[in-house]
C-alpha cells in the first residue's frame, strides 16, 4: 500500500492551500499550518510533508518555529524541505524532531553535504529531490538545468549513500507536474533508490495506477492541492463529519 504524504506548504507563517469545506462551514479549516497538520493526522495521515515556501525563495529555512510547532503537535514523522543549504540547518531541524530533511539544489551543488549528513545521521534522515525537465535535472527554483539526466544524477546520489529520492516530472510548460509512470519506474529500477512520487497525482485513479509501481520501488506519494480540493472519494465523508467536531482529530494537542 502506498504511503501518502499530505503536503503542507507554508508561506509567511500560513498555509498556502486551505481545505475546501462544505458550504457554510469553511471556518472549520484554518490557514494555521499547525491546525492543518492536526487535521491531516485526524484523517489518519501516517506522515506529513512540509515545504517552507519562503525558504525556497530565500535559500534558507524561514518558518523554523512553525515547523517546530507542527512536529510537537502530531505523533507521526514529518519530513521538511525548502531552501535547505547547509549542515547546521539540517542539524537544527533534526534536533527539533524533524524525521527527514529534503535537499535538492544543495545536493547538486555541494554533494559533500549529502555525505556529511549521511555520515552523521544515516541515510534515512535525508532524501534528495529530483526534478526532471526536458530530460535534465532542474534546480535553483527551476532557473537552472544541469547537464545530467535524472537517472544519472540519481545514480550519483546512490553512490554517495542516498536511499530515497522525491521525483517529479515537469511538463513542457515548465510549471505543471505530471504523473509520468514510465519515468518513475525507470528511476526506481535504474538507480536502486526508493522513490516518492512528488506531485502529479490528481485523483483516485492516479493513485491506483501509481500503486502498480510499488513492486519496483515507488512506494509513496506527496499530494497537495487534490487533497485540499476533496478529490478523493473518502473526503466527502470527512468534510461532513468535521462540521460537527469541536476539535480536529485524535492528536488534540492544540
Amino acid at each position: 500500500m502506498l504511503l501518502i504524504f499530505p503536503s503542507i506548504e507554508i508561506s509567511h507563517g500560513e498555509c498556502v492551500h486551505v481545505v475546501h469545506g462544505e458550504p457554510g462551514f469553511e471556518h472549520v479549516y484554518s490557514v494555521d499550518p499547525v491546525r492543518m497538520a492536526v487535521l491531516w493526522r485526524g484523517e489518519n495521515a501516517k506522515t506529513l510533508h512540509i515545504i517552507d515556501r519562503d525558504g525556497v525563495e530565500e535559500g534558507m529555512i524561514r518558518n523554523r518555529e512553525m515547523i517546530k510547532k507542527i512536529v510537537e503537535a502530531v505523533d507521526i514523522p514529518v519530513q521538511v524541505g525548502g531552501g535547505i543549504r547547509n549542515l547546521e540547518e539540517i542539524r537544527t531541524l533534526l534536533d527539533m524532531g524533524v524525521y527527514r530533511v529534503i535537499v535538492g539544489t544543495a545536493a547538486a551543488e555541494t554533494p559533500e553535504l549529502v555525505q556529511d549528513v549521511i555520515r552523521e545521521h544515516g541515510s534515512r534522515k535525508m532524501a534528495i529531490s529530483i526534478e526532471s525537465y526536458q530530460g535534465k535535472v532542474r534546480v535553483s527554483r527551476g532557473r537552472k538545468l544541469l547537464p545530467v539526466s535524472p537517472i544519472e544524477f540519481g545514480r550519483q546520489m546512490k553512490d554517495l549513500g542516498v536511499s530515497r529520492a522525491l521525483f517529479s516530472s515537469i511538463d513542457d510548460d515548465g510549471k505543471t507536474k505530471r504523473l509520468d509512470l514510465t519515468a518513475l519506474k525507470e528511476m526506481a529500477t535504474s538507480t536502486g533508490l526508493r522513490i516518492t512520487a512528488q506531485g502529479g497525482v490528481r485523483n483516485y485513479k492516479d493513485l491506483i495506477d501509481l500503486q502498480t509501481l510499488e513492486q519496483f520501488g515507488v512506494d509513496s506519494a506527496v499530494i497537495g492541492r487534490p487533497l485540499y480540493e476533496n478529490t478523493f472519494p473518502c473526503q466527502r465523508l470527512w468534510r461532513l463529519n468535521e462540521k460537527d467536531l469541536k476539535d480536529l482529530g485524535p492528536t488534540r494537542r492544540i
